[in-house]
């Protein structure tokens, strides 16, 4: 791969079908990455597939330097009755190799929160992150976002 300028800004705009495939690759590279899993890649581009289609389902956000996908992150939506709006969950964040510590994920941050705080029905954003990767968690902080007293239980059934 070409490596673009370190020094060109990422371009944010949104996925579409076309992208499924390297979102998809993506998020295998992430999964390995972050929990030392294996998906499955028919079942990962299904996924992003259905997600790509249906808005209701996500949203994904890909950066592009130089004409390159350097990095990616999808949004999906909880409603909060508590402060009757809606949470913008940050997922499937991921970077590529080469264009790590350049302001990619910087970049998808701030415009998923430009875009948040310009709706009136959005009352934050949020995301998880594994406990042991203080690397991204000093990431989040930098971007002002708070580490909460919650932590997250599931039931998976596949």
């Amino acid at each position: 791969m070409n490596i673009p300028n370190a020094s060109s800004k990422p371009t944010i705009r949104p996925a579409t079908l076309a992208d499924a495939e390297i979102v998809a690759r993506f998020n295998e590279r992430l999964a390995g990455e972050s929990e030392g899993k294996t998906l499955d890649p028919d079942t990962v581009l299904a996924g992003v597939r259905a997600g790509l289609t249906d808005p209701n389902r996500s949203t994904y956000y890909l950066a592009e330097v130089d004409g390159v996908v350097a990095g990616q992150l999808m949004i999906t939506t909880e409603w909060s009755d508590w402060r009757n709006g809606y949470f913008w969950w940050i997922q499937s964040v991921y970077v590529d190799l080469p264009f790590r510590r350049r302001g990619v994920f910087r970049s998808l941050h701030n415009h998923v929160r430009d875009l948040a705080r310009a709706r009136p029905d959005v009352c934050g954003l949020r995301l998880y992150v594994h406990i042991s990767n203080t690397r991204a968690l000093d990431t989040y902080r930098k971007l002002g976002m708070d580490v909460t007293e919650y932590q997250l239980c599931e039931e998976e059934w596949r």
